[in-house]
């Protein structure tokens, strides 16, 4: 059996050593739309080093870590690459994420799960530096045609939007080189920039990362749901309903709670295909 779940959950971690510094995370910050206008004082805090902060979902690039690969690396997981989606994302903050870090990445597989024609490979990663605990990524990745092994099925994370209208709807332009520019953040999956390997996966054109969307929708509910403060956020958990392309525009949908934002987002030119759904902001 390609998936060995016992073996795949049992497994030691893997430690691996992360470092980042300014320079890094002013560059996944325009990776993600930063910068526009370049001189509005609310995009300052993302790309000028004075006034820089970072926005938690720098996580997921931190060091040039990609989780997705480093799992299907682990004992007892054998599918093929092809096979693989990136199926939803979580980051819960410990602390706010320093400006520059050497820290420690300890990664496992935490759950496979059964969903009868696809598996969920759970992917934990605890980041921690000298000073303790910064940050815990959970990662989902589907792996198509694995299922039916008799595993559990696992909780069910699908979020129905509030039955009522947003409190607040932004639509976010991404740009044409937005993947381009995003990759250099350590995601150099072809897929993004070369348009004869993306018709060969199946799709018209090069396709804009999914944890792009799930930075430039962040930095959407910081700005606007949170007075800019990225020290505010607790988690952020998302699944990838669709694909969007560069030159689209994300339509980015908010219903505020109690110490909360839910969260959808489409692609406004193909008549608001989903893009990211049962995505929740928890914050202080």
């Amino acid at each position: 059996m390609p998936i060995d779940v016992v073996k795949a959950v049992s497994a030691e971690p893997r430690s691996t050593a992360l470092n980042w510094g300014q320079k890094d995370i002013q560059l996944y910050h325009l990776g993600i739309g930063a910068g526009v206008p370049a001189t509005d004082p609310q995009e300052l805090r993302y790309t000028l080093e004075s006034k820089l902060h970072v926005l938690p979902s720098f996580a997921t690039v931190a060091g040039g870590g990609m989780a997705v690969a480093g799992g299907m690396a682990a004992p007892g997981i054998d599918v093929d690459l092809a096979a693989v989606l990136h199926g939803g994302q979580t980051v819960e903050l410990h602390r706010p994420i320093p400006l520059g870090g050497d820290a420690t990445q300890t990664s496992k597989v935490a759950a496979v799960y059964d969903k009868g024609k696809a598996a969920v490979i759970v992917l934990r990663s605890d980041v921690a530096d000298a000073d303790g605990p910064l940050w815990t990524c959970d990662t989902r990745i589907f792996v198509r045609g694995e299922g039916g092994f008799g595993g559990e099925r696992g909780p069910s994370d699908r979020l129905e939007p509030p039955a009522r209208e947003p409190d607040r709807t932004v639509e976010r332009a991404i740009r044409e080189d937005q993947a381009l520019l995003y990759r250099l953040s350590g995601d150099w999956n072809p897929l993004h920039a070369d348009p004869e390997f993306a018709k060969l996966a199946g799709f018209e054109k090069p396709i804009l990362h999914g944890l792009c969307s799930y930075g430039m929708v962040l930095k959407a509910v910081v700005d606007t749901e949170l007075d800019g403060e990225v020290d505010r956020v607790r988690s952020y958990t998302t699944r990838f309903a669709g694909v969007a392309y560069p030159g689209e525009t994300l339509r980015v949908r908010m219903w505020q709670d109690e110490g909360r934002v839910q969260v959808t987002a489409t692609a406004v030119e193909r008549d608001d295909a989903p893009v990211l759904t049962d995505t929740i902001v928890e914050h202080t």
